[in-house]
């Protein structure tokens, strides 16, 4: 007789072929509707497909700021965020959410809005700077990696009409709109190098900050609105494609000094409350 249990001899034939494929197979558990786990095999395509393709914009991004082309190096930065902000949407629409994907997600966005971000800086500016250069650039790439670590363990957690800390995708937007904005302008990153190495390491350090940023998410865009949002939205495509460089660039660097001017007005009023509590406190003491 075997000592071997009959489910444990199933499991082993079942391993077998996957153990003769090229590429192995992906096995996943998840609760099932009993509470107990259940096996997947494989991985969810559509969702996927738009990760990789936010993958492969990075990777392009990279190759371009290598080869000198900038711009295009900068617009495929602002391409994968469009294809993030798809994926976990599409994957939430379609209930295909999966650890992998998360986590698969999770590497994407350190290429494309960590790596990618500094590289082209560097590559446009940093590199004038020699030792220094290297310094400001991976300041934001370890700003990037630690941002995206923390957002991974505090999932579900945190208020989710705050991101804690500058999100990393616009963070790169601060970086990669800065490069292709000024280069646009004609502008060389040699002559600017110290600026640029300032900007990009200030990036890294707000995105490890405990600076609370509107993240947006309790916006209702399923609901019915007034007619009138259709045709300002519609306004607001005309006036980026007017000078889409420019434009988005300023719109990430007044949503990256979101932050800390909120702090700053919320420690003023509650200075400015502190004072009138104090000054009701003398008030009622002189009455006595």
């Amino acid at each position: 007789m075997s000592d071997t249990p009959p489910n444990d001899n199933r499991r082993d034939e079942e391993e077998i072929p996957s153990l003769l494929l090229p590429i192995d197979e992906h096995v996943e558990e998840v609760p099932g509707p009993d509470g107990k786990k259940v096996r997947h095999k494989g991985i969810y395509l559509l969702p996927n497909l738009f990760t990789t393709a936010a993958l492969f914009s990075a990777f392009y991004a990279i190759v371009s700021a290598m080869d000198g082309n900038f711009s295009n190096a900068a617009i495929a930065i602002f391409v994968a965020m469009v294809l993030d902000g798809l994926d976990g949407r599409v994957a939430r629409l379609t209930n295909t959410q999966s650890a992998f994907g998360a986590e698969y997600d999770s590497l994407s966005d350190m290429v494309a809005f960590g790596v990618a971000p500094a590289l082209i800086a560097f590559s446009w500016a940093l590199a004038e700077l020699g030792k220094a250069g290297w310094v400001f650039a991976f300041i934001y790439v370890a700003g990037a990696a630690l941002r995206l670590a923390r957002f991974n363990t505090h999932i579900g957690s945190e208020d989710k009409r705050y991101f804690t800390g500058l999100p990393s995708p616009s963070a790169a937007g601060l970086v990669a709109g800065m490069v292709w904005a000024l280069s646009d302008f004609g502008v060389q990153g040699g002559d600017i190098a110290l600026l640029v190495g300032i900007l990009t390491a200030l990036g890294g350090l707000l995105m490890v900050s405990n600076i609370k940023y509107h993240s947006f998410k309790d916006l209702d865009v399923r609901g019915r609105v007034p007619f009138f949002v259709i045709l300002l939205v519609v306004l607001v495509l005309a006036i980026v494609a007017t000078d889409p460089s420019r434009i988005l660039w300023l719109i990430f660097v007044v949503y990256s000094l979101s932050g800390p001017v909120l702090v700053l007005w919320r420690l003023r009023e509650r200075r400015r409350a502190a004072t009138q509590s104090a000054t009701g406190a003398s008030i009622k003491d002189e009455d006595k």
